[in-house]
């Protein structure tokens, strides 16, 4: 098919309705979750009391119910769900981003969508294999990758089981305990049996590095990952840059695998929110350009949680080939702002980023996240197509074809080496 501005305006309608058809039919990677397959027991979340007390509704919800905090959270999950449908889909229209995608579930999986009756007979509270792969299939989810943290014993205990994964399924290896809370995370790590010391004194980062090997071995991640706070530096003399330097990066060389950088986060500014009381701040990026520098043969993952930091990061990204941008982070994860992250990516890197992940903690946000980001994509895509034809150029569907897939799934595993 030749797609050219020249021709009649037909072809250009052809044009982006061939571009939206191709994003929407082309599987996907999703490279950041925090799902887990029914073999991880409780952990598996699904259903529709679990989709409606997502921590991004219960925040939302505290703007309109009346509850006292304790109160509310003091209720079952059962309960605070049904509070969260009156207060956001009864006494208020779901006009928000996360509100509207609970009607986009109902209507992909065929509730009704005005009943919370019809939605919890609906969705599958206690999924099995058939119902997850259901689910990834209406999101067009091909595979997706998990956040697994060693240090969490409920976890844990179903990795040292044997536990069997889902062949969709695959881990990423959390740092949070062990670098952001190292004291804490000693008392731990010495119970297991490794030599560790809070002051980093004796065999301290041979044994976190043994320790990371351990769990490589078992868990066979695709990537490291840790979650930081906006003053997040490097290098400095903080035990977690320390930790960074003698310990992880090494690992991370010996075993080849991509370091993810989450940076952002201001943990608890609301505590009485408990999970939904997390926030954003303003970061510098110099400590992924010193990383980056030092470490030339590392590669790094980074996603930035601040709107005022995405542009410092693609352009980051144009002098480091070692860093990949990735996804559009809860709170700029709604259509305007990641219609306007993916258009300056593009504008800067072309198609060699990860346009979008959806970082879901419950199962049936797969399709309402993965159905905005596709509709969003189609549409900054479709005007830059439009805009290579405006030159004369031939755009096929080959073409467009080779550069959805780049970015919806290639760029992220010909970027960690892995499968």
């Amino acid at each position: 098919m030749t797609c050219s501005k020249g021709e009649a305006r037909m072809t250009d309608q052809q044009l982006r309705l061939t571009v939206t058809e191709i994003v929407r039919s082309t599987r996907v990677t999703d490279m950041h979750t925090h799902l887990f397959p029914p073999s991880f027991g409780s952990l598996q979340m699904s259903g529709a009391d679990h989709v409606l007390t997502y921590h991004y509704l219960i925040a939302e919800a505290f703007r309109v119910h009346t509850h006292a905090y304790d109160a509310f959270f003091d209720l079952d999950t059962k309960r605070q769900a049904e509070v969260i449908w009156d207060s956001l889909f009864v006494r208020n229209s779901p006009l928000s981003e996360a509100a509207c995608g609970v009607l986009t579930i109902a209507k992909t999986l065929g509730a009704d969508l005005g009943d919370l009756d019809s939605l919890r007979q609906t969705l599958q509270a206690q999924a099995g294999d058939e119902y997850v792969e259901r689910v990834m299939d209406a999101a067009g989810v091909e595979r997706l990758v998990m956040t697994n943290d060693p240090l969490d014993e409920r976890e844990a205990v179903h990795w040292r089981g044997g536990v069997k994964v889902h062949p969709r399924f695959h881990a990423a290896l959390r740092l949070d305990r062990v670098l952001n809370d190292f004291a804490g995370a000693v008392r731990q790590l010495t119970a297991l049996g490794y030599a560790v010391c809070a002051d980093l004194s004796g065999q301290t980062f041979d044994e976190v590095r043994r320790f990371l090997e351990d769990w490589a071995q078992v868990m066979h991640p695709v990537y490291l990952a840790l979650s930081v706070e906006p003053t997040f530096d490097f290098p400095d003399d903080s035990v977690r840059s320390q930790l960074l330097r003698e310990a992880v990066l090494p690992f991370c060389a010996a075993q080849r695998l991509p370091l993810a950088l989450m940076i952002g986060v201001r943990r608890q500014v609301n505590p009485q929110l408990r999970d939904a009381g997390d926030s954003s701040g303003l970061a510098s990026l110099v400590p992924i350009e010193r990383l980056c520098a030092m470490y030339p043969e590392q590669r790094f993952l980074v996603t930035v949680l601040a709107r005022e930091n995405q542009h410092a990061l693609a352009v980051t990204a144009r002098k480091f080939r070692n860093l990949m941008p990735f996804g559009c982070w809860w709170f700029v994860n709604t259509g305007s702002l990641v219609d306007e992250i993916t258009r300056m990516r593009l504008e800067l890197l072309g198609p060699t980023f990860i346009p979008q992940h959806s970082d879901a903690r419950v199962l049936e946000h797969l399709i309402y996240k993965w159905h905005n980001s596709r509709t969003v994509i189609a549409g900054v895509l479709a005007d830059q197509y439009e805009a290579l034809a405006s030159t004369g150029l031939r755009v096929t569907d080959d073409q467009i074809q080779r550069d959805v897939t780049r970015l919806l799934d290639n760029n992220f595993w010909d970027f960690v080496q892995r499968g």
